[in-house]
């Protein structure tokens, strides 16, 4: 170099321009601006070290090794005060935004991601919907998953006279006696996926010689084992019969625990006083299992499920399990001789020839299991007037009982009036929140 001059002076074999050339636009992105197709102008005095090698002076290796390093030096940047809606990095108006994950999907996804608040609020509210929608609301799809979670094993069996009268017209009060408790099933069966068969109880001629009136009930049953195959137990109900508690499913409140709320020794409340365990010197001949007074102790072997009143077996309400314990029971119950022979001594039918085959057939204790009366069959105050105060037997509203039975309310008592009275308790006692504490 000569005295005076620098490396930027012309004689330093190249110069440092004042001000861009007229060729060269400026540009202040992260790499050099592509320039037009017009041949650019070098600045006086400087030269390209790479001739022909692209435009303002870079090779073309070293233009894409710069925009490509510089490009990643800029994305990896952090960013404020982004919304989570704002395009992807690297959109512009000429890229198509699906090819980034935009839209809507990727605006979701990037509020909930950057939003752990949002998130949590989000999905509670979704669990929320969900629960409303499918489970404590009654449509298709929750009777669906309660069905599919156990609710098709239960069969609800109706005695019904819809077609009318049987011994005598139905009234006003009869036919409203019937929608209430028609209906009553018919809600509790939707709201817990339970099947419901409501039954013509019309007194038949089943045999040319006999009305086997109320007899019935036990030839329904098998009958309805026979539609439903895969069920497994039968809750039988009579008509005079209103579900009290609509928000407790069978399974919680008797069959997730049959073995504690059902007792095998009928010792333990014997309005009959039947002997039991039965008699070695009578049943010599009985098995180890049939000596014993709560038989083999097992909850897999409980095959019918009765309550009992002040007067014995009440068959109101019962539950029978589909086995072939049960099939056996239900042929010998049915047996017209039995009929023949006992149906002017035996005032209520079906029960009293029930007690008959459980005191005389040491086999059927076996397979029975007694329950408390006021689990599945609380009486009114009426009933039972023998034992007013006996408070194993009558309906106690603190108490919640499951079911009442208007047993004999035909005989000198108005059903409609006690049937309407206890609806308005249920109603009551199973309003929601809102109306407990607003009306």
């Amino acid at each position: 170099m000569g005295s005076g001059s620098t490396f930027w002076d012309g004689g330093g074999g190249g110069s440092r321009p004042s001000s861009p050339g007229p060729g060269l636009p400026i540009s202040r992105s992260h790499s050099p601006a592509h320039l037009s197709s017009a041949p650019s102008v070098s600045p006086v005095g400087w030269t390209p070290k790479y001739g022909g090698g692209g435009s303002n002076g870079y090779a073309p290796g070293a233009r894409k090794f710069l925009g490509r390093h510089l490009r990643k030096l800029s994305t990896s940047l952090p960013s404020y005060n982004r919304s989570p809606f704002s395009p992807h990095v690297g959109w512009t108006p000429t890229t198509p935004y699906y090819r980034f994950g935009g839209g809507f999907f990727y605006r979701i996804k990037a509020l909930l991601f950057r939003r752990p608040r949002i998130t949590s609020f989000f999905l509670l509210l979704l669990g929320l919907f969900l629960f409303v929608g499918l489970y404590a609301h009654h449509n298709p799809v929750s009777r669906w998953i309660r069905a599919a979670s156990g609710g098709s094993k239960f069969v609800i069996i109706l005695a019904a006279n819809q077609g009318g009268g049987v011994m005598t017209w139905k009234g006003a009060k009869e036919w409203a006696v019937e929608r209430d408790s028609i209906a009553n099933k018919k809600a509790y069966a939707d709201r817990w996926g339970y099947h419901l068969e409501i039954k013509d109880m019309s007194t038949k001629k089943r045999y040319a010689h006999e009305w086997r009136e109320s007899w019935e009930k036990v030839d329904v049953i098998k009958q309805t084992m026979r539609q439903y195959p895969k069920a497994e137990w039968f809750w039988w109900l009579d008509l005079h019969t209103f579900i009290m508690e609509p928000s407790i499913s069978l399974q919680d409140h008797i069959f997730n625990h049959i073995q504690n709320v059902t007792y095998r020794d009928i010792n333990v409340y014997n309005p009959l006083n039947i002997t039991h365990p039965p008699s070695k010197d009578e049943f010599f001949y009985i098995d180890e299992i049939s000596k014993s007074s709560v038989g083999d102790d097992k909850p897999d072997s409980i095959n019918i499920i009765v309550p009992q009143d002040c007067g014995g077996f009440n068959l109101g309400s019962f539950f029978v399990k589909r086995s072939e314990f049960s099939e056996r029971l239900l042929d010998i119950w049915w047996d017209p001789v039995g009929y023949e022979q006992k149906h002017m001594e035996w005032e209520h039918k079906e029960q009293d020839s029930l007690e008959y085959l459980y005191t005389h057939q040491p086999w059927i204790r076996t397979g029975t299991a007694f329950i408390p009366q006021r689990m599945i069959n609380s009486f009114p105050p009426g009933a039972c007037s023998d034992t007013p105060e006996d408070p194993r037997i009558f309906y106690k509203e603190k108490d919640r009982d499951f079911v009442v039975n208007m047993a004999g309310c035909e005989w000198g008592r108005d059903c409609w009036g006690e049937m309407a009275s206890y609806r308005a308790v249920s109603e009551r006692l199973n309003r929601g929140w809102l109306k407990k504490h607003l009306w």
